[in-house]
């Protein structure tokens, strides 16, 4: 071969960043895009993976990811992980008929639901398994989006990175506060009983990424991950979608919010209540919730309670560019969270340039910044403090323009996905190069040994790895490979080590266009 035609091969190899490109698995065992911040981190993170010249492979379970044509062809797919779906509509917590059971993992995963709990973050992991050992040496380097199941511990055939947006036990904890009664608070533990599980994983992981600095150190405390094990990659908006247009005319007195209705995380309860105060002094007042309406429950109530039926919509099932323009059209978008991991709505809200009134809640002020400069900030849990924040952006057209153009500024710095992916092909190559030399050293495989805290620069990263990756060809979705021991919990109920055969590796779908649909969709 011509020297000329080696450093042809050679480009063709590489990433946006100079090193070889990888091979990457990224598994979320719930991928829709429309419902929940999860499937919104698969869908533009694998996109902007792709555009750096990686081979991404999304393995999914349903609903499944819907994902955007990345650049290049042949650079993003989709591999289908089908679960028995128990929880699709219309037929929530269905029985599945006899004919549709296939494998012991289908009855585990009935038997949990049947006793009360979510067995969906466990059986994904051990599909996902049992189709990467099917798959041995087709990729660099796993990436788990939070499933944090038995089935992902060991080896899964590369290094595994895991994503931790936040620990799902701050949601237990708050959905307990609010139970009245034991028998509800009874419910609550048992569905969330994955919680202990993902606890027991999370601490044997070897590199975790999570969004913000506020949720680094939940899992810290809640999770008892070493903290030098955890990396702050902040996640963004998609600044070309939710962009300023002066076309779209605003709505005197328009809310908008993101919301599930009755879901005590979200603090939508006391965003109704501020609206019954705000429209005592701006009688034009309403809120727009991006969502599915709860017909009972303590929002309805409250809405019946203040005579708020006319002033209150709930929307769901329009587009992504539908909800671009009900963002861009409201004189004020609003976060009334007691809790966030990051806040994308926050993000993408300020994307579009419009004011925001936003909690402290969690690690929302990471991503809106300080009240009166970017946004308008307000204690979580305070329906006063919320109508206060509310009445004074109503009521100064002014401060509306200065903030909604700050807050964009300070996405555009600071939240973007292609930012987000630079980040994480960083911790990639980190894990990558750390596996190598753990192999060749013998010591613990996966330790990250920097001192807490550390955070190494994309091109550390790269100096110290550009020898470890593997420079094969790409994925051969039709390989299979013998099955390996499992190195799984002590405690672990279930046998993981299940052999793999050809049924097991599902289909490889190449993505040609993107679905448009808005997450309201649940």
């Amino acid at each position: 071969m011509t020297r000329e035609a080696m450093d042809v091969g050679s480009q063709e190899d590489s990433a946006a960043d100079g090193d070889r490109r990888l091979r990457i698995a990224l598994l979320t065992y719930k991928g829709n895009p429309f419902c929940g911040g999860q499937g919104v981190y698969v869908r533009h993170l694998s996109r902007e993976l792709a555009r750096l010249g990686h081979q991404v492979e999304v393995i999914g379970s349903q609903p499944y990811p819907v994902l955007d044509e990345g650049e290049g062809p042949g650079r993003l797919s989709l591999t289908e992980l089908p679960s028995l779906d128990l929880y699709r509509h219309p037929d929530p917590f269905r029985t599945p008929k006899p004919g549709e059971y296939r494998d012991w993992i289908d009855a585990l995963e009935v038997g949990t639901m049947w006793t009360g709990g979510f067995p969906e973050p466990l059986t994904f992991s051990l599909r996902a398994r049992r189709h990467l050992r099917a798959r041995q040496g087709d990729f660099d380097v796993v990436h788990d989006n939070q499933t944090l199941g038995y089935g992902l511990l060991g080896d899964v055939g590369a290094p595994l990175v895991t994503t931790i947006h936040h620990p799902i036990t701050v949601d237990r904890q708050l959905e307990l506060d609010a139970a009245d009664g034991w028998r509800r608070r009874a419910s609550v533990r048992r569905w969330y009983g994955f919680t202990r599980m993902q606890k027991r994983v999370a601490r044997r992981l070897p590199s975790v990424l999570t969004v913000s600095g506020t949720s680094r150190q939940e899992i810290v405390d809640h999770l008892g991950v070493r903290d030098d094990r955890i990396h702050v990659v902040h996640i963004g908006a998609d600044t070309d979608l939710f962009s300023p247009d002066p076309s779209v005319a605003q709505v005197p007195g328009r809310i908008v919010t993101t919301s599930s209705a009755d879901v005590p995380l979200k603090g939508l309860v006391f965003l109704v209540e501020a609206l019954a105060k705000v429209r005592t002094e701006h009688p034009a007042a309403h809120l727009v919730v991006v969502g599915k309406r709860a017909e009972d429950g303590p929002v309805a109530q409250l809405i019946e309670r203040y005579g708020l039926e006319g002033a209150v919509e709930f929307v769901k099932g329009i587009s992504d560019e539908e909800l671009v323009d009900l963002v861009r059209s409201a004189e004020v978008a609003c976060v009334p969270s007691l809790y966030e991991g990051f806040s994308l709505p926050a993000a993408e809200a300020m994307a579009t340039g419009t004011p925001l009134v936003a909690t402290t809640g969690g690690a929302i002020p990471e991503v809106t910044g300080p009240d009166g400069e970017t946004c308008v900030a307000v204690p979580p849990g305070d329906a006063g403090a919320l109508a206060a924040g509310l009445s004074r952006l109503l009521g100064d057209p002014g401060l509306r323009v200065r903030l909604g153009s700050a807050g964009r500024a300070r996405v555009l710095e600071r939240f973007t996905w292609a930012k987000a992916a630079e980040g994480t092909v960083a911790r990639y190559r980190e894990a990558i190069a750390r596996s190598a030399g753990g192999a060749e050293s013998h010591s613990a495989p996966g330790v990250d040994r920097s001192p807490a805290g550390t955070d190494h620069s994309a091109a550390e990263v790269k100096s110290r790895s550009a020898a470890s990756v593997d420079r094969s060809a790409p994925p051969n979705p039709g390989r299979s490979a013998a099955p390996q021991d499992v190195d799984v919990a002590p405690d672990t109920p279930v046998d993981v080590a299940a052999p793999a055969t050809p049924a097991d590796t599902a289909p490889t779908t190449p993505i040609d266009t993107p679905h448009r649909e808005s997450r309201a969709t649940c």
